[in-house]
């Protein structure tokens, strides 16, 4: 079996890096609207630990994963990661 990668979106909390579409700061209007429509529809994930959303990060599976870690860093994780 392939050890697949995980990415650390803060708190001890992490996400398959194979699944991961985008990485995206939330203050847009677009943004804002893809939080209420996946909070909506049961697609939300909140990994913030009660923190300020700092990045969304959007899955293949279409769900939506909130962290309070700014978007380039986790980026920068993302890049690091895939390198392995």
């Amino acid at each position: 079996m392939q050890k697949q990668g995980l990415l650390n979106v803060g708190f001890g909390n992490f996400v398959v890096l194979d699944r991961v579409v985008s990485i995206v700061n939330p203050s847009s209007a677009p943004m804002r609207r893809l939080r209420e429509d996946a909070r909506a529809e049961g697609r939300l994930i909140d990994a913030t630990q009660g923190r300020k959303t700092r990045a969304i990060i959007v899955t293949d599976s279409n769900h939506v994963v909130l962290s309070a870690i700014q978007a380039e860093t986790i980026g920068q994780r993302f890049s690091a990661d895939e390198g392995e």
